[in-house]
């Protein structure tokens, strides 16, 4: 009989002490790793390419088709609050292992959930179970990569984050052409979820395989820490997430964030409806390949905002940045709202500089949160304040779907349908103008105490002797 009592077992592949990178890893290996998990989940951006097949197919309102959608947001913001300290402890590798099972299943579930007819197993598959590996998915490289970049926090969460919004410019193309050949009825659909699941979850492994965390007291050569605490707001000391979320500042920027991305996912989420409502009473309708076209715009534009204004954040400060998001959006959103179908190019440059700003609010944060917390538990920070997306999830959708219908319902067309949304999207902004302008220096009451060193330790136990 072989004793096992004093057998130690090596740490799984997916413990965090089995990615810790060797001395000569390229940081910039890392990049990569965290775009191919969101790239996949950045598919939720393509949702609205199946709004009117399943409406069709399974006889759905605007609200109803929705569903799924909204119920993944909310689950993001969640699975990250509640995950956000488990990604922290087990590693990017685990998180990322966890967020493609969880998003490949959802769509599986949802792929059997239309071929059955049974609706609320889409709502299931892809809003619970999908929405969770969103949510793990998206905040499980953002702590690693502002470890690997401290000297560049902007700019690298803008690399990573960019996949996110840029996975519906992939995706929307891509759902449209599947649904084209397998066709539009449940079979077709049920067909498209099913490839979704299967080429994703072999992607998004990629990213698993690849993923490193930086060794102990790892520093880029020739960076030093607290330099960048001369500019406005920025600290050189860390705030724990449970101190971080007593403070006045989380929750301004749980607003800020809230309805930036309110303003943002209310278009996104109801694009290629909304361009075709737009201008069918014009003398140039738009087509439903040309409204997917429309779709992969808005995810370019979503994309590149993440990495140019983030990385532009990193000179002029986040709450500048802010500014410019929250204020100039505003503005862009009172053109649509003024000039109407009056203009498709002056629609599509405002909508695509809304998109920008909107990706660009989220690529930001994770080094607003440095920024204003410090590193040492950002992950989970920032896990927490993703609630702010779960609610503008519920809220961007439910507002532009519902007046949208109730105008439909009363008679009316064009832009008319979206008339109330868009000056209400105003609104949120400048609330969320104002709560960024409120945003101080967080007061050193919250701040972390340094770890004494270790001589300073024992004299103070040989005092209390």
């Amino acid at each position: 009989m072989v004793d096992r009592t004093n057998v130690v077992r090596a740490p799984g592949f997916l413990s965090r002490s089995r990615t810790v990178a060797p001395p000569t890893w390229s940081r910039w290996l890392v990049p990569p790793a965290a775009l191919s998990v969101h790239l996949a989940i950045g598919q939720a951006y393509a949702w609205s390419v199946f709004k009117p097949p399943l409406e069709s197919s399974l006889g759905l309102s605007g609200t109803q088709s929705a569903l799924p959608f909204q119920l993944g947001i909310v689950m993001l913001g969640l699975s990250a609050a509640f995950g956000g300290t488990l990604v922290e402890r087990n590693g990017p590798r685990w998180s990322m292992f966890v967020s493609m099972v969880c998003f490949s299943s959802g769509f599986l579930l949802s792929a059997l959930g239309v071929a059955t007819r049974q609706y609320w197993l889409v709502v299931l598959g892809y809003g619970f179970v999908g929405g969770i590996g969103l949510g793990i998915g998206y905040i499980s490289p953002v702590s690693t990569l502002i470890k690997w970049f401290p000297d560049r926090p902007g700019m690298a969460t803008g690399i990573a984050i960019m996949g996110f919004g840029g996975g519906a410019l992939i995706a929307s193309p891509w759902s449209a052409q599947m649904l084209s050949a397998f066709g539009t009825d449940t079979g077709g659909i049920a067909r498209t979820f099913l490839v979704h699941g299967v080429v994703y979850a072999v992607f998004m492994t990629m990213g698993v395989l690849l993923v490193r965390v930086p060794a102990e007291g790892w520093r880029p050569a020739g960076w030093e820490p607290g330099r960048a605490a001369t500019r406005a707001l920025v600290t050189t000391a860390d705030v724990s997430a449970r101190n971080a979320i007593r403070t006045p500042q989380f929750y301004f920027l749980w607003i800020v964030l809230c309805f930036n991305v309110t303003a943002g996912i209310g278009i996104l989420e109801k694009a290629a409806p909304m361009i075709t409502d737009f201008f069918a009473g014009t003398a140039t309708p738009v087509a439903v390949s040309a409204a997917a076209g429309f779709v992969a715009l808005l995810s370019l534009a979503n994309m590149t905002g993440r990495f140019v204004w983030s990385s532009t954040s990193d000179l002029i400060g986040r709450k500048n940045m802010y500014r410019v998001y929250l204020g100039v959006g505003a503005l862009l959103y009172l053109v649509i709202a003024l000039t109407g179908n009056a203009s498709r190019p002056l629609f599509i440059v405002c909508a695509l500089g809304i998109l920008s700003f909107y990706g660009g609010g989220f690529a930001t944060v994770p080094a607003y949160l440095k920024d204003l917390f410090g590193s040492h538990q950002v992950g989970a920070i920032h896990g927490r304040l993703l609630t702010a997306w779960s609610t503008a999830g519920v809220l961007g959708p439910l507002i532009v779907n519902a007046i949208a219908d109730a105008q439909k319902a009363a008679g009316r067309t064009g832009p008319a349908l979206y008339t109330t949304s868009l000056y209400i999207m105003i609104g949120l902004l400048a609330v969320g103008f104002l709560a960024n302008e409120l945003i101080r220096p967080v007061s050193e009451r919250y701040h972390e105490r340094p770890t004494a060193e270790p001589e300073t330790r024992a004299a103070e136990r040989g005092r209390t002797r």
